[in-house]
């Protein structure tokens, strides 16, 4: 991994008044103040933080416009993520298989042979959950059908739905056993046209 470079703040940041810890840059960070600096004083800890200047606050429009952003600056990582691309099969068509975590060896290998008899499939595999990739909405309805496999009772099928409004189904397996390809393969076949 690249060093990540962190530029602390110092007494230049108290040169036109007060520290303001929670005074955000474009990428939303806040400075960071070495401890004990003089006048970079500080609160830290789980209450509620007034938006710039740092100060306690049970102000609850000033919660809640902190809620909002800190939501906001998790869905900015979106900006320095890879953009989602299908790992298999053409890039819009009939039916997408959308897998995540552990269904990726299954899903390829049951997409690779449904492909090879001829249906008409794709594959892709998501590894950022949150923030989604900024361009899987788009890839999603590029195709009329999307069958997501997972491990579980349907956690991402939910999170597709409400997020981008797509009729997406779910093929859940929850026996403690993952998935096998001729499995899948199967739901391919019973959803697809050669």
């Amino acid at each position: 991994l690249e060093d990540i470079k962190v530029s602390f703040a110092d007494e230049s940041a108290v040169a036109n008044g007060p520290f303001l810890p929670y005074r955000r840059d474009e990428n939303l960070s806040r400075p960071w103040a070495i401890p004990g600096v003089k006048g970079l004083e500080h609160r830290i800890g789980g209450l509620a933080k007034d938006s710039v200047t740092g100060n306690v606050s049970y102000d609850p429009e000033n919660n809640e416009f902190m809620v909002k952003l800190r939501e906001e600056r998790i869905q900015k990582i979106a900006d320095f993520i890879p953009e989602q691309e299908i790992d298999n099969g053409p890039e819009k068509g009939k039916l997408l298989i959308l897998g995540w975590g552990s269904t990726y060896g299954s899903i390829k290998t049951a997409v690779k042979q449904a492909l090879d008899e001829g249906y008409e499939v794709s594959h892709t595999q998501i590894r950022y959950l949150n923030p989604f990739p900024k361009n899987l909405e788009t890839l999603l309805k590029g195709f009329e059908k999307v069958i997501i496999p997972e491990i579980n009772n349907g956690q991402l099928v939910k999170i597709i739905r409400d997020k981008f409004l797509i009729d997406a189904k779910g093929f859940n397996k929850i026996q403690g056993l993952p998935f096998s390809a001729k499995e899948i393969n199967e739901k391919i076949i019973e959803n697809s046209q050669r």
